[in-house]
């Protein structure tokens, strides 16, 4: 096994920087795609089952991503980078058909491919941390993550409102169509993605496999792949499975934010339903800068949490973030004005900068190195079975116990979050029992 010796501080940068793109994609995608779906004709209680892409395409493919890029090595781009650039190029492409679509299957399709071309670009990123970094800088290598995270997805969440206020393009469309301020977005969004990705392939290497590795390379085609993959999941790490009780109930309440802050804020505090309306799109427009706070918190809050865990631990520093997201998700409950929601995302911005970094750098203690990437893609696992969850019984909560009033899957989500945080406390970290 190799001795992996510590990176300079750009050296991490570049290698993360990847994440930027990745990012700008997925928040395009959180803040608009329920917005293109009711302007192409969805129900507000059809929204969930919808959104169900985005989860099942995590299931499906991080885990067989993980276990490929686990088993593969090219002499010019290594184990990793392979996936990020295929995963960039699919990417690019969706991000650009998808406020094109003529009709609401055309979008749901869509967001289907998308999604499996976010995954693909993403998955290997958790592993190339741990591939490249020794432990004691992978906390500061999630935390890189999570800053150009946030950096992408301010920059994502911003450009419809960018575009209608200070560029005076567009942001009303006829009735089933796309408005040009929201298709503009998507086309920088791919243009974005690439090239943050394309910087990380071209200015990081890896290391290459070491005899050990060597002899690990597949065996026995797609079927031994399946039957290693489902084998697998019975061998988790103790961590993992404490972790994975912690991610459903921190990703349940991200997953409800994303399907229903457009809903229940245009609804709740500008008083429309109507998608044409300007006061509508007004709405959607401040739910992008909403997005954009949370994540520019989080891109500040990722350079707080290594002091912050060092100086307690980094379970007790998770739990913090989440109860401040719980708090900030809660609140919008209680608010009429929308100005006011800017301080609701900041404490969401904090649960969002630990969520992406503190369970990966827990995990990452506790894993084979010749297993990393398997272990990272069955790990979100545990973020998408709550998004399934979420999109199965959510629409049902608001039609049937909530009035149809998304503003209470929102209260739901504050709620959710505190559980998770609570339950950090269970998990055991490999690294501070070492301490």
């Amino acid at each position: 096994m190799q001795t992996k010796p510590a990176l300079s501080f750009w050296q991490i940068w570049n290698m993360s920087f990847g994440f930027l793109g990745i990012q700008f994609g997925f928040a395009l995608q959180n803040s608009n795609v329920s917005r293109i779906f009711q302007t192409l004709g969805a129900k507000m209680d059809d929204l969930p089952i919808l959104w169900i892409a985005a989860p099942l395409t995590g299931l499906l493919v991080q885990p067989i991503i993980g276990y490929l890029s686990d088993r593969t090595w090219h002499p010019t781009l290594g184990r990793r980078r392979p996936f990020f650039l295929l995963g960039a190029i699919l990417a690019a492409l969706s991000l650009t058909i998808i406020p094109n679509s003529p009709a609401l299957w055309i979008a749901v399709l869509m967001l289907w491919i998308m999604d499996t071309s976010f995954n693909i670009a993403m998955e290997p990123f958790r592993a190339f941390v741990g591939d490249k970094l020794p432990d004691e800088q992978r906390t500061a290598g999630f935390a890189m993550q999570s800053f150009f995270i946030g950096v992408g997805a301010v920059a994502g969440s911003i450009l419809p409102y960018v575009f209608t206020n200070y560029l005076h393009i567009s942001n009303e469309a006829p009735e089933g169509i796309i408005p040009p301020s929201v298709k503009y977005s998507f086309y920088v969004g791919a243009i974005a993605f690439l090239i943050a990705v394309l910087w990380t392939v071209y200015s990081s290497t890896e290391y290459p496999p070491d005899e050990t590795e060597k002899t690990n390379q597949p065996k026995g085609g797609v079927t031994h792949m399946f039957t290693e993959i489902y084998e697998g999941l019975f061998q988790m790490p103790k961590t993992m499975k404490q972790l994975a009780i912690v991610q459903f109930f921190s990703w349940f309440a991200l997953f409800a934010m994303w399907i229903y802050t457009t809903a229940a804020v245009t609804k709740h505090i500008y008083g429309s339903t109507d998608t044409g309306s300007a006061i509508y799109n007004e709405g959607a427009n401040w739910v992008g800068i909403c997005f954009a706070v949370y994540n520019g918190v989080a891109a500040l809050v990722a350079w707080i949490i290594p002091p912050l865990a060092q100086y307690t631990n980094r379970r007790i520093a998770h739990l913090i973030c989440l109860f401040l997201g719980g708090l900030g998700l809660a609140s919008i409950f209680f608010i009429s004005n929308p100005q006011l929601l800017l301080v609701s995302m900041i404490g969401v911005g904090a649960a969002w900068a630990s969520i992406l970094s503190m369970p990966y750098a827990i995990l990452s203690g506790s894993l084979p190195a010749e297993k990393m990437g398997y272990f990272m893609g069955v790990f979100n696992f545990f973020i998408v079975i709550p998004q399934i969850v979420a999109a199965s019984i959510l629409g049902f909560m608001v039609k049937h116990l909530f009035g149809s009033d998304p503003i209470y899957a929102l209260l739901v989500g504050g709620v959710s979050m505190f559980a998770a945080g609570l339950l950090t406390l269970l998990v055991e970290d490999k690294a501070e029992q070492k301490a």
